[in-house]
């Protein structure tokens, strides 16, 4: 057995011929440590109750992250983001179906769903922007009981190695910095 840069080499004989046999080796994993995502993934910050209702009621907007409030419904950030600028659009009503949201509060919905698309489309100059819902649990719903729109922007492989093998998010921007940024916006005239 001889050993090359990363590569161990074999010869097996038989009949009277080598035949050579190579195993490429790899350097140990490396580690990317994000403990901020514990709580997430212990359930530790669950409550017995809905977020999205608890949410409203902290009295903190800013600790909640809820960048503005309507009359039915809420813009909140979310706190495990897809990209930077990943907001969700969520009725103050529980409810679990979108057929069940009354008319005004599904009006005001898309209204700030069009706004938000606006707003992430100047702070962020995305290539483009997902807006959807996850209704129920086989959808994919985070929170299947109480239904909410997701904007976010997105760009040409913000999917990468990383993300997608390594179920990793790398983030250039922190939660309270994106907060700050989106609620400027939204006060902003300029967004109207």
């Amino acid at each position: 057995m001889t050993w090359g840069t990363g590569v161990l080499k074999s010869t097996s004989r038989r009949a009277g011929s080598e035949t050579p046999h190579y195993l490429l080796l790899c350097r140990a994993m490396d580690y990317l440590w994000t403990p901020w995502r514990y709580a997430y993934v212990t359930g530790a910050q669950k409550t017995s109750d809905c977020i999205f209702c608890d949410l409203p009621k902290l009295g903190d907007d800013a600790q909640a992250h809820i960048v503005h409030r309507g009359r039915h419904c809420y813009i909140v950030l979310n706190t495990y983001p897809y990209t930077p600028g990943h907001v969700m659009i969520v009725p103050f009503a529980h409810l679990d179906e979108l057929e069940k949201l009354p008319a005004e509060a599904a009006h005001e919905m898309m209204d700030w769903s069009q706004r938000m698309e606006r707003v992430l489309r100047q702070l962020y100059s995305p290539d483009g922007v997902n807006l959807g819902m996850n209704i129920g649990k086989a959808a994919g719903a985070g929170v299947a009981g109480h239904i909410h729109m997701h904007v976010l922007p997105r760009w040409v492989a913000d999917a990468n190695f990383l993300s997608v093998v390594g179920e990793t998010r790398v983030l250039p921007e922190s939660l309270e910095l994106t907060y700050g940024r989106i609620k400027a916006a939204l006060q902003s005239p300029a967004s109207s």
